[in-house]
């Protein structure tokens, strides 16, 4: 008996220790969850409004004029589905595909809502963009309006961008899993699912399927002179509950001024969100650094923060016991990381003016963040068993020469325009949810990690759901359900090599406003 209470005492004692030490012990956890493949922390910076061609359309020849920071390929670089011969010079579209220079960073949004984009690919001929998504003169007042939608950027921009493929590995054929705006596209990327919205017809949400841009129920800095809806169903979040494995999204200006508590009345809520962080967007304008609309965990009940609270530690981020519910600002992942407590699976939101979405942000700005991201990752303890990936939420109307593969039709004669303008997208089987018409455009997608592929150049077909597929597989966690474009999405494995340790691909450390190599 003296030895079994000796046991115990030896076993608290151990506890204690453990407790007291949460910060090495919440580390060791996170980092031993059963993976299939080296990688234990998967890091996913999510920007915005971009397709392919308006940032690799000439990869990997730039102009290189004087004065700009100046990009050299390798000699070896392969090749990418970008912009040449005809396409750049007797294009069908009303105006010819056009370069952008460094000195032009910031330009007007789009039009890209899911009815406009699908009416720009006019039934696969793709020369519609100018008609259909380039800005509307009331809200863009650029002499150049109408043939915006046809700019692109070279590696004289976009240079870090163009010295991450260089490095590490791109994909050329990667897809937004359905057309239309941000909010979409971030439920794809977390749920691969636009339907299950509520209420079910509302401005923004057709047939319960979101299209458009209304705000989360489940967030109390949400506009309440917008259009609220929920989301039903599941997301990787839940997922990842489900095994609990740690993640977390985190979304800078995300925590409020006031540290709120579960008391906080509703008078205090809205002047913490009336006064959170803003800076000065590229069209001259004050923008906050976090919108609600896109922190798609906030639509769902299961996984939303919607008094935005702050983590109740240091070691209960990625947690599920913690009173913020996976939902957090980033400061809160640099505490993690720089700690040794990095979450399996992080999803990294930057403030508007550096998210790189016309009008509010521009490719400088949005290099800025990209590289200092990178830059302090690469120094972090974890970065040897990390893979970062480089998404964007949609395409922002700008022009992209490559039709997608449709995988999910829709005949919605109100809003589906993709076989041209009186056309539908297809026709959805029985019992297939509506206003899905998919894959959308294409988008950028690197993937940064020891374990990425050097200055390669993946063709498969992959869409955002691609990721949500990875996690899902690497933890061994199963699938969504219920329609979720998960079960359709390819591999995006080939990405990486995991057969040898020795030619693991070597950090990378760029200037943050050249975008070269330090």
């Amino acid at each position: 008996m003296k030895n079994a209470l000796t046991n115990v005492a030896i076993v608290l004692i151990i506890i204690s220790f453990l407790s007291s030490t949460s910060l090495v012990s919440a580390a060791a956890v996170s980092s031993n969850f059963s993976t299939i493949t080296p990688i234990k922390h998967l890091v996913i910076i999510a920007q915005e409004n971009v397709s392919f061609d308006h940032y690799f359309a000439t990869y990997p020849n730039a102009t290189n004029p004087p004065g700009g920071p100046p990009f050299h390929a390798s000699p070896h670089t392969p090749s990418v589905n970008g912009l040449t011969g005809v396409l750049l010079t007797n294009n069908t579209n009303s105006y010819q595909p056009f370069r952008f220079d460094r000195s032009q960073a910031a330009t007007c949004d789009m039009n890209h809502s899911y009815t406009a984009e699908q009416n720009a690919t006019n039934g696969g001929l793709l020369d519609k963009f100018v008609n259909y998504t380039s800005p509307n003169k009331a809200f863009c007042k650029d002499p150049n309006r109408a043939k915006l939608a046809m700019g692109y950027y070279d590696g004289n921009t976009v240079t870090a961008l163009w010295n991450y493929a260089q490095h590490f590995a791109m994909s050329d054929n990667f897809f937004s899993t359905t057309f239309g705006p941000s909010t979409p596209g971030h439920l794809n990327l977390i749920s691969g699912q636009t339907h299950g919205a509520m209420p079910t017809n509302i401005k923004g949400v057709v047939n319960s399927t979101v299209i458009a841009n209304p705000d989360p129920l489940y967030d109390k800095c949400s506009d309440p002179a917008r259009l609220l809806i929920n989301m039903s169903g599941a997301n990787i979040g839940d997922l990842l509950n489900s095994k609990g494995v740690t993640w977390g999204w985190f979304a800078d200006g995300f925590r409020l001024p006031n540290k709120t508590s579960l008391s906080s009345s509703s008078s205090d809520i809205k002047v913490s969100c009336d006064s959170r962080p803003e800076h000065l967007g590229s069209d001259g304008k004050m923008s906050k650094d976090y919108y609600p609309d896109v922190e798609p965990f906030q639509y769902y009940k299961s996984t939303a923060n919607p008094l935005h609270l702050p983590p109740t530690s240091n070691s209960t981020i990625g947690h599920n016991s913690d009173q913020a519910n996976h939902q957090y600002d980033l400061v809160d992942f640099w505490t993690a990381a720089d700690s040794g407590n990095l979450p399996s699976v992080s999803f990294i939101k930057a403030a508007n003016y550096q998210q790189g979405h016309p009008g509010l942000s521009d490719p400088l700005k949005e290099q800025t963040f990209l590289v200092n991201t990178l830059n302090h990752l690469q120094r972090t303890p974890q970065w040897n068993s990390t893979a970062v990936i480089i998404t964007y939420d949609d395409s922002d109307g700008w022009y992209d020469h490559v039709m997608p593969p449709i995988v999910s039709q829709s005949n919605d004669p109100r809003y589906d325009r993709l076989l041209g303008k009186d056309g539908l997208c297809g026709r959805a089987l029985p019992g297939a949810y509506q206003d899905r018409c998919g894959y959308g455009p294409r988008l950028p997608f690197l993937i940064i990690s020891p374990y990425a592929k050097v200055n390669y150049v993946d063709h498969s077909v992959t869409d955002q759901t691609s990721i949500i597929r990875f996690i899902e597989d690497n933890w061994n966690l199963g699938r969504i359900g219920n329609q979720s474009f998960d079960v359709k999405a390819g591999s995006i494995l080939n990405m990486f090599n995991f057969t040898t340790t020795n030619h693991q691909a070597p950090k990378l450390f760029l200037d943050n406003s050249t975008g070269l190599e330090k």
